[in-house]
């Protein structure tokens, strides 16, 4: 079960937009995860692509974003491409509105 904090986390990383995509982080399916211990959260994200050019901006924006939640007092940001990003991972609406045919 998603702790409380945890989920205003993953309700303030929707401000960081992929300026490729422009869409947010969370719908996109870059946040693997989040877990929080005594205000120090840690994330696990990724990008489109290893040398995804936006990744140092979609890292930093991710950070900010969670700093700016109550409670929260340090933030740990990985970047991780295991497993790799995929159109799958796209909630559906998103994907529909990015052209991506749904995936079975």
């Amino acid at each position: 079960m998603m702790d409380e904090l945890e989920g205003r986390i993953r309700d303030a990383l929707r401000v960081v937009i992929d300026p490729e995509l422009g869409h947010n982080i969370v719908d996109l399916g870059f946040i693997y995860g989040i877990a929080v211990t005594n205000g120090d959260a840690w994330i696990v994200m990724t990008a489109t692509t290893r040398g995804c050019p936006a990744a140092g901006f979609l890292r930093e924006g991710a950070a900010n974003a969670a700093m700016q939640v109550s409670g929260v007092r340090s933030v740990d940001v990985t970047m991780t491409f295991d497993p790799p990003w995929t159109p799958s991972m796209i909630e559906p609406a998103v994907r529909a509105s990015l052209g991506f045919a749904a995936v079975n």
